[in-house]
């Protein structure tokens, strides 16, 4: 797409990041993108990942929390049509995306910036050995897998009607069972979450979503699995 001065910033920024490491899905796209970002939500330490058939992505990711094993990271897969986004990162072969929080908007947190310096320095630690030929034995993933968004209450006019129940806010990752409290009105009604089944909500909260219509991410618990991995050195 030719570049037009009466789009958004953001979309131009995304063509130009195109250009510069992609294109996507094209055999001059970067190797691997890792992409910085910082949540409202209580999401710890997060890497996110696309897709659950990338090899060299579960191995990075399994390298990476075990490296770091008293920092807790999750990991979310976002592979499911309805909670996909446009992420930039996707323009690389393989990617992985950071999300370290609870961090407010324009506000910096020195904790907040050691932790995503630790997942970053992993990061690059792997593909180092990668590089340098070492071999990666067969592993298995714990992750949290996106399946649906679900939107805050609102009125006939598409407004807001209720915010995140107390005994869900800061509560990430954390399992939310059927009939268990998730938004509570202006005037004190509590509505309860009313799925089939027992989930893990993530960006629970989270700022830059209200605008998405997302008061929180339903996910699942899954394993993945990733083969044996090893550079062929030429």
């Amino acid at each position: 797409m030719p570049p037009n001065d009466s789009l958004p910033y953001e979309v131009k920024r995304a063509q130009e990041i195109n250009r510069l490491f992609g294109p996507k899905d094209s055999e001059n796209a970067y190797d691997l993108a890792i992409d910085l970002h910082n949540t409202t939500s209580n999401m710890g330490n997060c890497l996110i990942m696309k897709t659950s058939k990338d090899d060299f992505t579960i191995q990075m990711i399994n390298y990476i929390k075990n490296t770091l094993t008293h920092d807790n990271c999750q990991v979310l897969l976002l592979e499911n049509p309805a909670v996909q986004y446009g992420a930039i990162r996707t323009v690389a072969k393989h990617s992985v995306g950071l999300e370290i929080g609870p961090q407010p908007q324009g506000v910096v947190r020195a904790n907040i910036l050691a932790n995503m310096r630790k997942l970053v320095n992993s990061a690059l630690d792997f593909t180092h050995f990668y590089n340098e030929g070492k071999e990666f034995p067969p592993c298995t993933l714990d992750v949290y897998r996106a399946f649906e968004k679900v939107d805050y209450p609102r009125d006939s006019e598409g407004q807001i009607i209720a915010i995140i129940h107390p005994q869900l806010q800061d509560n990430d990752w954390k399992q939310l069972k059927p009939g268990d409290p998730s938004f509570l009105t202006l005037d004190g009604k509590t509505i309860p979450y009313n799925g089939s089944s027992a989930v893990y909500p993530v960006f629970v909260n989270e700022a830059a979503y209200y605008e998405k219509e997302s008061a929180f991410l339903l996910t699942q618990k899954v394993t993945l699995k990733a083969n044996s991995m090893k550079v062929c050195k030429t």
